[in-house]
């Protein structure tokens, strides 16, 4: 198991580092393909997969992607608002095939692993994205090492929550500090490579704890709803992690604000 885990995370890896420097449309298909095999895994976990509602939300996801091809950020909120409609109409037409409970998680669904993973591919398009994006990897992936790192080491008081009873206090805590530390060794290199600010060393160390945080929480919510649909994984596409939400868990939940820091940072010209 450890060697096919290691060998699917490194394909993973290729492929997704591949894809970043890639950028443009190869950016756009990948996110798009993550977003949608998400939507996917957790339709099924809510047994609505092959539902009305599921395929209007593989539709809307597309719509989402096809305004961001066209540089039409500012109607996406539209298609979110065009989906709930949609969802709801269902619900009246099907009635009583559908429960309440179902259009909620399809909304649901179509945020989480929908629109909060288009963000990915907003950071990226971004100026200077490809430096920017690897702060959303180190907030999640980063961090995750780091905290499996020293709750390995010095681990001894279990977090305060019955979702992960093999977290502790010293290996959250490692993620954050793990997380900036990467962080400000990234902005050392963001000092020499790139202009704009002067501080990118506290910027970068800053937000990637934050990152880390955020990281660690979408990892819990991630683990809250399996618990709830009584599942262990949401798939079985990637070979010793499970599906793209047990992969991409984290990363769903900290990239929109880690779009939103950069944009305020930017606008605010602090870098």
């Amino acid at each position: 198991m450890f060697i096919t885990r290691t060998i699917s995370g490194a394909v993973l890896l290729l492929i997704m580092f591949a894809a970043i420097f890639t950028g443009g449309n190869v950016w756009l298909v990948v996110t798009a393909l993550l977003s949608a095999a998400a939507m996917f895994e957790i339709f099924r976990v809510f047994g609505i997969q092959k539902s009305a509602a599921a395929v209007g939300g593989y539709i809307c996801n597309l719509l989402v992607y096809c305004l961001l091809f066209f540089g039409l950020e500012e109607y996406i909120l539209a298609a979110v608002i065009l989906y709930f409609i949609f969802i709801m109409t269902i619900y009246v037409v099907k009635w009583p095939v559908f429960e309440v409970n179902d259009i909620s998680r399809a909304l649901f669904t179509f945020i989480y692993a929908g629109i909060c993973l288009s963000f990915l591919y907003r950071i990226r398009i971004a100026d200077e994205g490809i430096f920017y994006i690897w702060l959303v990897f180190i907030g999640a992936w980063g961090s995750d090492t780091c905290a499996y790192l020293t709750g390995i080491l010095i681990g001894k008081h279990k977090i305060p929550s019955t979702l992960s009873p093999k977290k502790t206090v010293e290996g959250c805590l490692g993620g954050v500090a793990g997380a900036a530390l990467l962080g400000m060794f990234y902005g050392l290199w963001a000092d020499k490579n790139l202009e704009g600010s002067e501080y990118y060393v506290l910027i970068f160390a800053v937000t990637a704890a934050v990152a880390s945080i955020l990281s660690q929480i979408g990892d819990l919510c991630a683990s809250a709803v399996k618990r709830n649909c009584g599942i262990k994984d949401y798939g079985r596409l990637i070979p010793g992690h499970g599906g793209i939400m047990d992969r991409f868990d984290s990363i769903i939940f900290l990239t929109p604000i880690i779009y939103y820091i950069l944009y305020i940072l930017k606008n605010t010209g602090c870098i």
